[in-house]
């Protein structure tokens, strides 16, 4: 099995490649009973990214929604898809996560054995790939293969479910991936990210901030994703001054 490049010219091509502070709204904490709502008060607010948080009740604690649901809101946005798979068996599910519309899928390295085959069968779908560590999972458990993925995420909480309180011991991990990334790599961060964390998670080096009750919570998602949009692009604007 060939090695796979994050140099090849493919449609994995990433979309978000240019460095800058996004907020990725996640559809988790979204009213499903106003769903479509929910989602066009963040994209009209500027959003560019939704998150997916994909379970199933084995990996983690919880099941949310799969691909069915996904490919209906599909239809409903032009955001790009972030789906982070916290499932037992990725390779198994993509084919299934691309089909629905998937622009990004990112997997646990704590689930795959043969992390590189699991890069390149979501090559091989056309999307571009994530890798994703536990809180207390090491960066050296991903650091051959940093080169090969599009985003890395580091979560601040235990996935499996939302609102929880963000755990600060994550932040030199941040800071270690932020040195060994390039330039056209993101670095996500998810859980307990809100008005209260996101300036510290901006200093250490994070520019991807996923946000479930924080923005799908509030009364006015709209206002709400804005407000820590801006906190969060001011932070990053003082780090360069």
């Amino acid at each position: 099995m060939s090695k796979p490049s994050i140099n090849a010219t493919s449609p994995t091509e990433f979309a978000l490649a240019q460095p800058a502070i996004r907020v990725a709204p996640s559809l988790l904490a979204a009213d499903f009973c106003r769903l479509a709502d929910s989602i066009a008060s963040v994209e009209d607010a500027g959003a560019e990214v939704l998150h997916l948080d994909v379970m199933d009740g084995h990996f983690v604690p919880n099941i949310s929604y799969g691909p069915s649901i996904i490919a209906q809101v599909r239809s409903r946005t032009s955001m790009f898809f972030d789906a982070h798979l916290m499932i037992s068996d990725p390779m198994k599910y993509i084919p299934a996560f691309a089909d629905a519309g998937c622009d990004l899928i990112t997997f646990h390295i704590e689930t795959s054995e043969e992390p590189l085959r699991v890069i390149e069968a979501i090559r091989q779908h056309g999307k571009a790939v994530g890798i994703s560590i536990n809180p207390t999972t090491e960066v050296s458990a991903i650091e051959e293969i940093l080169a090969e993925v599009q985003l890395v995420l580091v979560m601040s909480v235990w996935p499996g479910f939302g609102g929880q309180k963000f755990m600060p011991e994550v932040l030199p991990k941040v800071e270690r991936l932020r040195s060994l990334l390039r330039q056209n790599q993101r670095l996500e961060i998810d859980g307990g990210i809100g008005l209260n964390t996101a300036a510290e998670v901006v200093r250490a080096g994070a520019d991807t901030l996923v946000a479930g009750t924080s923005v799908f919570g509030q009364a006015d998602p709209g206002r709400a994703f804005g407000e820590l949009t801006r906190l969060a692009e001011g932070v990053a604007k003082e780090g360069r001054a």
